[in-house]
């Protein structure tokens, strides 16, 4: 497998897991980039944080893998899933991205393919996830 593949076995201090069928709204936090660049990130953790905090909700995080784990998971038709409990991210109520630096945003396009969500919305119907973008570039 993977020579990330620890990385994507979740369980790391201070995530939280929840149960999807306990609450309202679930939601997966998107960085368009490898696990290990994203985690220097601020701001995917107090978004984390702050919806974890809510009794209705669950925000549960995704990454854009390495290219290994990538070519594995589409040779073995396994779609993009969410560190904490392995769920699809098609499964979630809303995606969610951050948009960091300009170099990133093709790894978006690249993670909805690999989640198997189709890219544009004309495509998709109210079964697939609500897509959002946060944006943090100064321009």
């Amino acid at each position: 497998m993977s020579k990330n593949q620890l990385v994507i076995q979740g369980g790391e201090y201070n995530s939280i897991v929840k149960d999807h069928s306990t609450v309202d709204i679930t939601m997966a936090l998107g960085f368009p980039d490898v696990y290990e660049v994203a985690m220097s990130h601020l701001g995917i953790k107090i978004l984390y944080g702050l919806v974890n905090r809510r009794e209705d909700a669950v925000a549960e995080r995704v990454f854009a893998p390495w290219h290994d784990m990538e070519e594995e998971m589409r040779k073995r038709n396994i779609p993009l899933f969410s560190l904490e409990t392995r769920t699809p991210i098609k499964d979630f109520d809303v995606l969610a991205f951050t948009l960091q630096y300009e170099m990133s945003f093709t790894n978006i396009l690249n993670m909805l393919d690999l989640a198997g969500i189709p890219m544009y919305a004309k495509d998709r119907d109210m079964g697939f996830s609500i897509a959002r973008m946060w944006w943090t570039l100064c321009v």
